[in-house]
């Protein structure tokens, strides 16, 4: 007879992620999936006629572990952008399946069991279950509303943070789920306190090209950082394709070489024509993200305005896909409780108001500060937006 639970213990608090099951809840209602964070439209046509043409001309055996050349001088071209600096391509940066493995790689290869990992929550629940792999220590330091309508944390708690000795700071800048762009002093003190204290910072930055209100900077070009900074980044994002599961991460050759050494046997390497395709998008079309960052905003704009007519505490982002809500007075109205209200609540949402949400709660260590929160995305069609405001109107 086979275990009851073969589930290893160190993921065994994970379960399914929160963003599958909703989807299929969404699915089995046939609700408007505001839930994952995926568009429902397709990228460049010029990318993915690139794609097509990678394939043809027999670019579909193994690629390099790094990934293909002209994938790798793109990302230096990305990279360059917004504050970053110039990077050899060929010892400064490798090909991972999206974003997610790059974490992951980061993870395996520069952790050790009990190294303390500073992340700021909430946060993409990727980041507990393969910092749980590594038999890391998680050191949070909570974003909280801020008072004028966006999430700050307090100095003084991540200067404690500091004091436990991590190994790395894991920053998510645009960040997800609250739309949150970290602002220059806020990077400025990082910085500060990695070099103080001798930590490695891992940033995610898959939303680079998405900020409304702010600008975007990059850890790595603050004074000091550029050798203690691993960047990671997607065409997933940045172009709408979420489905070619190609990322990277951008480091100095000994930070590189730890994650290196984990990817190449967790996957080895990414889809070869994804590649090829995603390396002419980077240098080519790259513009393109300006219409995608202004049909967001209209996006954004759009629902939040609803989002509030809905009687929901909305805090409006300055960046990325996704709005984060206070759903606390709406859910006392409704007399919908429990012990994780979030969830009841989105639950509401998909049954009777037929609209897919995500509840925050396990992005969080201690899932209770999620409970008054809940995300939605707006990364999708203008009609898909539209028709989810019509359904609101029954909350």
């Amino acid at each position: 007879m086979i275990r009851t639970n073969a589930v290893a213990d160190r993921l065994r608090p994970f379960g399914s992620t929160i963003f599958a099951e909703m989807t299929a809840l969404a699915l089995r209602h046939k609700a408007v999936n505001l839930s994952q964070g995926f568009p429902d439209f397709d990228g460049p046509a010029a990318m993915l006629e690139a794609m097509g043409k990678a394939a043809g001309s027999g670019v579909n055996q193994y690629a390099p572990l790094t990934g293909l050349p002209e994938l790798r001088r793109g990302v230096a071209h990305w990279f360059a952008q917004l504050g970053g600096f110039e990077i050899d391509p060929g010892t400064w940066v490798t090909t991972t399946c999206g974003c997610t493995e790059a974490i992951a790689a980061t993870m395996l290869g520069l952790l050790n069991p009990g190294d303390g990992l500073v992340v700021f929550e909430p946060c993409y629940d990727s980041y507990q279950a393969t910092a749980s792999m590594a038999d890391a220590r998680i050191i949070p330091v909570t974003l909280a509303p801020d008072g004028e309508g966006g999430f700050s944390f307090d100095e003084v708690t991540l200067r404690e943070a500091f004091k436990g000795k991590p190994k790395a700071i894991l920053l998510n800048t645009p960040h997800n789920p609250t739309g949150k762009v970290f602002a220059h002093d806020e990077l400025s003190l990082i910085a500060g306190l990695c070099i103080e204290h001798d930590v490695i910072a891992i940033t995610d930055e898959v939303y680079d090209h998405l900020v409304y209100e702010g600008e975007h900077r990059r850890l790595a070009g603050y004074p000091g950082m550029a050798e203690r900074t691993i960047t990671m980044g997607s065409i997933g994002k940045l172009f709408s394709a979420t489905g070619w599961k190609v990322g990277w991460t951008v480091a100095a050759p000994e930070l590189g070489r730890a994650v290196r050494s984990a990817h190449q046997f967790l996957t080895f390497c990414a889809n070869a024509p994804a590649q090829a395709a995603a390396g002419k998008a980077l240098l080519e079309h790259l513009d393109t993200t300006i219409e995608l960052r202004e049909n967001m905003r209209a996006n954004r704009d759009l629902l939040c305005d609803a989002l509030e007519r809905a009687g929901l505490r909305v805090f409006r982002p300055a960046s990325g896909y996704f709005v984060m809500c206070d759903h606390t007075g709406v859910s006392r109205r409704l007399g919908i409780e429990g012990d994780r209200p979030d969830i009841a609540f989105c639950k509401h949402l998909v049954e009777d108001v037929g609209i897919a949400a995500i509840p925050p709660s396990s992005f969080y260590v201690d899932r209770s500060k999620g409970s008054p929160f809940v995300r939605f995305a707006f990364c999708k069609k203008r009609a898909t937006i539209e028709g989810a405001i019509q359904r609101l109107a029954r909350l």
